[in-house]
């Protein structure tokens, strides 16, 4: 970049102007940090971006393997990239939390986003809440690949009665950014509200996120 003129560089920009009128490659190329011969960090960020069908929700399901597909961006680089996946992660989980109450699908929507929201395999999980419906828990009840998870409902009994679960909410992502139920999905939802109706601790939800979109149980009338 040093052949560029200065008020064009990224690094400038930021400087002089804030990111508001930077590019998302612009940015990108700031984590890159330098290029390589013949390629600069902006060409560089510029082609992760179109790897990612330049859409971030996408970018952010990258890991360590697809990153290092790009030329220019070793293992350093594709560690600081994976590390500010993770503090963005992190940043969605803290304010979603920050709503411990749940009112409606769309808060527990935002909980389940921040935690699973960009992963590109599935993962299932439950909010364990208390009689106000405040979030007492997040737990993780399984992991699987891209088209599915194995869940044991026995499991999540056990741990919302050990977390003493007046209510819980199930949550689970499809990384194909689709969040329409399949026949397992709702299967699955059925066997654990009937088992919440024997122990008297009701399903008030199941969420399935889809990046920025999500399908809810309840809100279609599906529990």
């Amino acid at each position: 970049m040093k052949l560029w003129a200065e008020d064009d560089l990224p690094s400038y920009k930021l400087l002089m102007k804030g990111t508001s009128g930077m590019s998302d490659a612009e940015l990108l190329s700031l984590v890159i940090g330098t290029g390589i011969a013949g390629e600069n960090a902006l060409d560089i960020a510029k082609t992760l971006l179109m790897a990612s069908g330049n859409n971030l929700a996408d970018l952010w399901k990258f890991g360590y393997p697809e990153l290092q597909k790009i030329k220019g961006i070793g293992e350093g680089r594709a560690l600081a990239i994976v590390a500010m996946f993770c503090l963005a992660r992190r940043r969605n989980e803290s304010q979603a939390v920050s709503r411990t109450k749940i009112s409606s699908s769309r808060d527990a929507f935002e909980i389940f986003q921040s935690q699973i929201g960009d992963l590109p395999y599935e993962e299932f999980w439950i909010l364990t809440l208390n009689r106000a419906n405040k979030v007492i828990k997040k737990i993780r009840i399984s992991e699987g690949g891209i088209s599915g998870t194995v869940v044991d409902p026995k499991k999540i009994w056990k741990l919302a009665m050990d977390n003493q679960a007046c209510n819980i909410i199930l949550g689970h992502n499809h990384p194909s950014g689709t969040p329409s139920p399949s026949e397992a999905d709702s299967k699955i939802t059925k066997k654990i509200v009937d088992g919440g109706k024997l122990l008297e601790i009701a399903v008030l939800d199941h969420i399935i996120v889809g990046n920025d979109t999500y399908y809810s149980f309840a809100d279609e009338g599906c529990l």
